[in-house]
């Protein structure tokens, strides 16, 4: 039996993916409460993959490069060992809160995750939000707590807080993909990760998945 998925949440990603011009994920805005109100579940049958997280451990923030110099030596990396190196150093940044209150609430809900207790992290994310809706990192998050959860409208809708204020976000292109790849839409799919790849060509597993996704999808009249 088909799976169907309301048709906000294709609209929704539409806007997402055409060009993920800041203009056009701004008129996806007015979806977004709609969606929130939504929990679509993971097809039957489809493992549900895990969006992407920052490393275990993280250098410290390297003031003396900014993010954009970080963002063309990951692109120019030579190999992957060195393209890891430069992909740390970025997410060293993105996590990097914004105050005192963000690092103690951002640590307690880490500490939430682990003992199973997500809707107190969420909780923990919100207070964050609100307080710093400019820390991506609370956004991203809390859109792989709503992954979990099988949640994709909230989630979809926190990933597109992220690539509002950091368009580059290889973690949350990544994690568009994998939403759109679980539920059936193939080919934003595949423009995600080939977004994800232009940002940062050295990602695991995502050009294995744009190998088998462009097979499906080119020659199709879409």
């Amino acid at each position: 039996m088909a799976v169907r998925f309301p048709a906000a949440t294709f609209l929704f990603a539409r806007t997402l993916f055409m060009g993920l011009g800041l203009a056009l994920v701004l008129g996806a805005a007015g979806l977004a409460p709609a969606l929130a109100q939504k929990e679509l579940p993971a097809p039957p049958g489809k493992e549900q993959k895990k969006l992407p997280e920052p490393p275990a451990k993280l250098p410290k923030v390297d003031r003396s490069k900014n993010i954009d110099f970080l963002f063309g030596a990951l692109k120019a990396a030579p190999d992957e060992a060195s393209a890891k190196h430069v992909e740390a150093r970025i997410w060293a940044i993105w996590l990097q809160t914004p105050s005192d209150t963000a690092s103690l609430l951002m640590a307690r809900a880490k500490t939430a995750v682990d003992a199973q207790k997500i809707e107190i992290a969420i909780k923990l994310l919100d207070s964050i939000i609100k307080l710093r809706p400019d820390y991506i990192e609370a956004w991203n998050r809390r859109a792989t707590l709503y992954h979990m959860q099988n949640d994709y409208g909230r989630s979809l809708a926190d990933l597109r807080e992220v690539l509002i204020r950091e368009p580059r976000h290889f973690g949350a292109l990544v994690g568009l993909g994998m939403i759109m790849q679980e539920v059936g839409d193939e080919k934003h799919a595949l423009e995600a990760y080939r977004k994800a790849l232009a940002v940062n060509p050295h990602l695991e597993k995502i050009p294995e998945y744009v190998k088998a996704l462009t097979e499906k999808v080119e020659g199709r009249d879409i």
